[in-house]
């Protein structure tokens, strides 16, 4: 879907950044970084209590604590900034942009990040909100078939891919991967980006998804556009998803198609068989969004998903394209 050319600030973001996408258009239109207004619009939903995906009232993991990851990238610069596994700090995009700006690192993780944040002058508190709290207490009460840990030959691959078994139950409704993506565009043609997460609910304490990880949770690159991710996040990172979106606008294509392609990819290589439906097609859910130098913009998904962006004119939710129309 190629929309549009640049004519002012565009922001696209995963079907939860209604809000986001507009103060990220006007921050920009006021001369603000696209980096920046990612990070200010983003910031709408971690501090959201009844978003359990971000931020304050995310779920937690496996032990009922909430650890946060995000990642930020600067197009005119090519610097980017990451924390994994923080607790305490309900605005992670916040510390991981001190990251970029004030240390010569990439990526900081558990009690490092939190002391970074603390040296920052971020407030900890307690982010485990009463629904959240109660979320992990009924999933508790189902263990552990529906946990992380895989029991000997649990990774087998299926005889035919088109005969795998049905997945796992707990990729659905109790298992939430959430996640906001924002990438932004000013007029001038400079690009940012930003990726917020609580992770998936109720993971293993310290796992790591694509969310802080650049490349596979988002990418930008100035001279040709930016992208990023939100669902399963191991897919995204065996994919290196997000810089394979980039890699496929360098090499002409469309935002939307670039980002199929990386779905294409992802269900050529799903093949352990409790990743598979029924059909033999992944079990689970995966999307990607971009932005390219010009303003054009798309989003690409395994299933039917929506998306958001704001061109100036408000905040508009529009259908992803699908890899499979139907579950």
């Amino acid at each position: 879907m190629i929309v549009r050319k640049r004519a002012g600030p565009v922001a696209v973001a995963s079907g939860n950044g209604s809000r986001a996408v507009e103060v990220a258009v006007a921050k920009m239109t006021g001369g603000s970084l696209p980096v920046d207004a990612a990070v200010a619009g983003v910031n709408l939903v971690e501090d959201d209590p009844n978003d359990t995906s971000v931020g304050y009232g995310g779920l937690p993991n496996a032990d009922g604590v909430v650890e946060l990851d995000s990642c930020v990238m600067d197009g005119p610069t090519h610097l980017a900034g990451a924390v994994a596994a923080l607790r305490n700090i309900k605005n992670p995009s916040q510390v991981a942009l001190k990251v970029m700006r004030r240390t010569d690192h990439v990526l900081l993780v558990g009690e490092g990040a939190l002391r970074f944040a603390r040296a920052h002058g971020f407030k900890e508190e307690d982010l485990l909100t009463e629904r959240a709290r109660k979320r992990w207490l009924r999933w508790q009460e189902r263990l552990s078939e529906h946990d992380d840990w895989i029991e000997p030959g649990g990774n087998a691959l299926p005889k035919k891919k088109a005969a795998g078994a049905k997945p796992d139950k707990d990729r659905k409704e109790e298992r939430d991967p959430g996640t906001i993506h924002l990438s932004a565009l000013d007029a001038s043609g400079r690009l940012g980006a930003c990726t917020t997460t609580s992770g998936l609910s109720f993971k293993i304490p310290g796992r790591v998804g694509d969310s802080p990880l650049i490349g596979c949770g988002l990418y930008v690159d100035n001279d040709i556009g930016s992208a990023g991710a939100t669902g399963r996040g191991e897919a995204a990172i065996l994919a290196n998803g997000s810089h394979g979106v980039v890699e496929n606008m360098r090499r002409g294509m469309g935002p939307e198609e670039a980002c199929l392609e990386v779905l294409r990819r992802v269900d050529h290589y799903t093949r352990i068989q409790r990743l598979l439906d029924d059909k033999g097609r992944p079990a689970f859910q995966l999307t990607f969004y971009a932005v390219n130098k010009n303003g054009d913009y798309g989003a690409a998904s395994i299933y039917p998903s929506r998306f958001v962006v704001c061109t100036g004119d408000g905040a508009r939710k529009k259908r992803t394209r699908p890899l499979y129309e139907s579950r």
